[in-house]
This record gives structure tokens, sequence and C-alpha cells, in this order.
């Protein structure tokens, strides 16, 4: 199993000082913290869209070029694309042109987003959510398979004969599905052989199981070959030395986030009780020590059935840089090989 990071590129203010850190600096701390991943070997970082005040992570694409130009080994990508609210044209050109730029370490992860901001903001509507992702990814596919496309859409306006470049140094350019909880998703991304990402981000990950079956089952029933079925997990998660240090030291921020997406969405505010549930054994967050992270990790994959690639999304508005680049090292260092090793 190959692991990785993901970021949502969050504000963040010190938890020592209270300095809020400016979006130069705080980019400058991703770009480190993307180079310390590369050095210690960890296979992928993924880097969000949001388009939101909380986030700097509207414009993923120029953001991986930068990391492409600093790093040499690491796989960059994104996690995810909005695609319902893109042009497949161009984020096809912009990833194939990062794939360029990285020699061939690029992975697209493609899904719909589960916030909406991207809708109003270009000009699109929110009641084709689900129409406007199956026609791009659509296209998205149509491009990569042939420079010279003709298409037509409801969405957008068609190709006829157009020639698309330039093309990606991979071939294929892999393109990953991004799902939450819906059944269709699953059973789409497996009728089509697209590779499945995961995002988990509260109960329990063993009820991703029939999910995860239901892409499988529909994988291998439209006929593709098993190795073309691979399943990753995008998580939270932090690792610290001790697993009392880790959350100690997530905790406040982690309070933050969620007080504010429930109070956007209705929902009763967070507690120390969840947290504790959450980033237990059978919780979504995958939290501790180096060894009871990596547990946690073959015990979620045999409930899956095998999982392929799992990316800790460590994002939070009250973590100290030093202890994100610590969080890192430790997972390339001691998680990593405790995961290859069992």
């Amino acid at each position: 199993m190959h692991l990785g990071v993901d970021s949502f590129v969050s504000t963040v203010t010190d938890p020592a000082t209270g300095h809020v850190i400016g979006p130069a600096e705080r980019m400058e701390h991703l770009l480190e913290e993307i180079t310390l991943a590369d050095r210690v070997g960890l296979y992928s970082f993924g880097i969000g869209e949001h388009h939101r005040s909380e986030y700097f992570d509207s414009a993923p694409a120029v953001i991986l070029a930068a990391a492409a130009a600093r790093t040499e080994r690491i796989r960059l990508g994104s996690a995810v694309t909005v695609l319902s609210a893109a042009d497949p044209v161009r984020v096809f050109q912009q990833f194939a042109t990062l794939d360029i730029i990285s020699k061939g370490r690029i992975d697209l992860v493609v899904g719909r987003g589960s916030f909406t901001e991207a809708f109003p903001l270009f000009g699109l509507d929110l009641a084709d959510y689900d129409s406007l992702f199956t026609e791009k990814l659509e296209l998205l596919l149509r491009i990569r398979d042939a420079a010279e496309v003709t298409w037509s859409g409801r969405h957008r306006p068609a190709l006829v004969r157009q020639s698309v470049y330039p093309r990606p140094v991979q071939d294929p350019l892999p393109i990953w599905v991004g799902v939450g909880g819906t059944p269709e998703s699953f059973a789409r991304a497996g009728l089509l052989g697209l590779p499945l990402m995961v995002a988990i981000i509260g109960g329990e990950p063993r009820q991703f199981a029939p999910l995860v079956d239901l892409y499988r089952r529909a994988g291998a029933e439209a006929g593709h070959s098993p190795d073309k079925l691979q399943v990753g997990l995008h998580v939270f998660g932090f690792v610290a030395d001790s697993t009392q240090e880790a959350a100690d030291t997530i905790y406040p921020g982690w309070e933050e986030m969620f007080t504010k997406v429930s109070r956007e969405r209705g929902f009763p505010r967070p507690t120390r009780q969840q947290f504790d549930a959450t980033s237990g054994p059978n919780g979504a967050f995958f939290m501790g020590d180096p060894q009871t992270v990596a547990d946690k990790i073959h015990r979620v994959s045999e409930q899956l059935g095998g999982v392929n690639r799992l990316s800790l999304q460590m994002t939070n508005p009250r973590l100290a840089h030093d202890d994100l680049l610590r969080g890192i090292e430790l997972l390339g260092n001691e998680v990593a090989p405790l995961v290859a090793t069992a």
C-alpha cells in the first residue's frame, strides 16, 4: 500500500503565538511540507480545491507546478479537482502540462466536491450537480483517449474535430474518481474501470465495505481486470510521537474546523467525546503514534478487501508548521515502513 499526504492549504493561526499566517508564508510552508514528503519517501501529495476564505487552494494546478519543480520522486495530484465546475478541456491541458513538468508524476483525481461555492461562482445551477459531473467526466475521458475530439453535450459547447494539446508524458494520464458515500458514484467508477478515491470524513471506515464491493462488482461485470480497479482512501489523520500528543496537538483545530462546518450545515456543535470516538480504533480519523496509525491502516485495508493507496489529510487551522513537518516525517520514516513490512 502506498502512503501520502493531502492538503487543503487552510489558513493557520499559530497555536503558541496567536499569529495568523499570511498567504505568502502559508504557501512557502506548504512547499516545504511537500519537499519534506518527497525527501522521506512518501508516495504522493495531493492538493484540494476550495473557493472559501479559509483555504488557499482555489488554483491547485498552480501550486502543483511549483511543487513539481521542487521535487524529484513523489507523485503529485489533485484532492480533488471539482470537475463539475470546470471545463474538461482546460483541466486536461493543465494536468497534461503538469505531467510534462513533473516528468510523469501526476494523478488527476476528479469529483463533485463536498462544498457548493464553486457552482454559483462559475454560473452553474446546483440542480445540475450530478449531470454536470457525468457529462464532464465523459468528455475528459474522451480527451484522454485521443488528441482529436468530436463531442456534444448539454453543459458545454460542442467540439467538432478539435485537437487538445499538450499530451501528457503518461499514456494514459491517471484519472481517479473521488467519491463520498453515494452508491451510484461507486458503481459508475467501476463501470468505467477507473481507480477509486474514497473520502472518509466521518462514521466508521468499515461501513464503506459494501460500497467498495459494489465498485469492484460493477467493474468486473463491465469486463475490467482487477488490477485496474484500484482503491484509495482520503482520510483525516495526524501522526505524533505519542497518541496523547497527537490528540492534544490536533484537537483545537479540529474543533474550530468542524464547529464552523456544523454551524453552516445545521449540525450540532462537535464535542471532545465525538473527537475521541472519531479518532479511536474504529473511527474515521487516523490519529496517533506511528504504530497505532499503521495498525489502523492495516485493519481498515482488511475490512475493505484491500486498499492500494491511503492519503492523510492533515489540514488544521491550529496546527503549527513544525508539528506538521514532524507528522510528515513520522509518516514517511516510521509509518510507511511498518505498513510495507507487515
